[in-house]
């Protein structure tokens, strides 16, 4: 009986304090996202992985394989895959399909999509600490469109990436992962930011904000709200979160004005304050798609950069308690059907075919 209350609670999206956040869930949209940062080298990549779940339909999935450099063309290629599975506990994500296929855990990773081919081996993870998740408090609220959990804020990544311009040989470059999920799929409106690569190589920054809805399915009476969590490591290893409402706020600001994208974020709590300032050149960013769960196919969602430079504080008391920079930063704004027409207003580019 137990046991069934907790499947029963945990297919709403909830999770209790301690509980497994890594598994799929069977909502909605169960997403993997890993990045890799090679700060010495000046270069980065990036792998998602969707399973979305329809009410009607089979299960299908959304692989995605992103890397940008400072001496080589960037590359984006993205696949619907319809083979689909991940594992209900841990990290273990298997799709394949006529375009690729993709095996994901939290210890290795191997994709195939177009002409490129990324192996990796993933070493010395330095895993989330708390019985709370990335989402804090709201974790264990049923029924939310969005949930989020940083689980890898640190680690070792070994591995090549092999595309038709470059062949990417790397083993000590920088790892960062996370797990979101929802019932609703993706947000209306999001921003999204991380950070490798400082002077500090222990440090790691990472930010998830949108707009999150409250309310079961086909309900009318729904609550809606803005929220932003922001998750420093610092340099001596320790974890900071920041954003549950009332307790440790976090302020977000993020524009796009004069060919510049800009996040700001602010927030604290009794002792401590991060203020986050980011910025990348509008020009640079391409479009990533998202899944539209329900319809099985991809729309244009968000416009990501991979090579931003992000600015962090960190207050402690009122003393100042780290300073850092990273140029390898990747920041995001998304918005369904709205990324399309932003790239298009900002250099007439077309939007790349996926």
């Amino acid at each position: 009986m137990l046991g069934n209350l907790l499947d029963a609670y945990r297919a709403t999206g909830a999770e209790l304090p301690g509980g497994d956040l890594l598994g799929a869930r069977g909502v909605s949209m169960d997403g993997w996202f890993w990045r890799i940062t090679d700060a010495a080298h000046g270069r980065v990549a990036i792998l998602l992985a969707g399973v979305n779940t329809p009410r009607r339909g089979p299960v299908w999935g959304i692989a995605g394989l992103a890397a940008d450099s400072r001496t080589a063309p960037p590359l984006l290629t993205t696949a619907h895959l319809p083979a689909a599975t991940a594992a209900r506990h841990g990290v273990r994500v298997e799709m394949s399909g006529e375009s690729g296929s993709l095996h994901g855990s939290d210890s290795a990773l191997d994709v195939r999509l177009g002409n490129a081919h990324l192996t990796a081996r993933l070493d010395e993870v330095h895993r989330w600490q708390g019985r709370l998740g990335g989402s804090s408090v709201f974790q264990v609220v049923p029924w939310m469109n969005q949930y989020w959990h940083p689980w890898a804020l640190g680690g070792r990544v070994s591995g090549s990436l092999v595309t038709p311009d470059d062949r990417w040989e790397f083993t000590d470059a920088q790892l960062y992962a996370e797990k979101n999920w929802g019932r609703g799929g993706f947000p209306t409106a999001w921003w999204w930011g991380q950070a490798q690569g400082f002077a500090e190589p222990l440090a790691c920054v990472a930010f998830a904000g949108g707009a999150i809805h409250l309310g079961r399915p086909g309900r009318d009476a729904r609550l809606t709200t803005e929220v932003t969590g922001l998750v420093v490591r610092t340099p001596d290893g320790n974890h900071l979160r920041l954003g549950n409402p009332g307790t440790s706020p976090v302020r977000a600001n993020v524009t796009s004005r004069d060919g510049q994208d800009s996040w700001l974020l602010d927030g604290g709590n009794r002792h401590w304050r991060v203020r986050v300032a980011a910025h990348a050149p509008s020009r640079e960013s391409f479009v990533l798609p998202v899944p539209l769960v329900e319809q099985g196919v991809l729309t244009p969602g968000a416009l990501e950069h991979q090579l931003g430079t992000l600015e962090v504080t960190l207050w402690r008391d009122g003393r100042t308690y780290w300073q850092g920079t990273s140029r390898t930063a990747g920041l995001e704004l998304g918005g369904i059907g709205r990324s399309a027409e932003e790239l298009a207003r900002r250099d007439g580019s077309p939007l790349p075919q996926h």
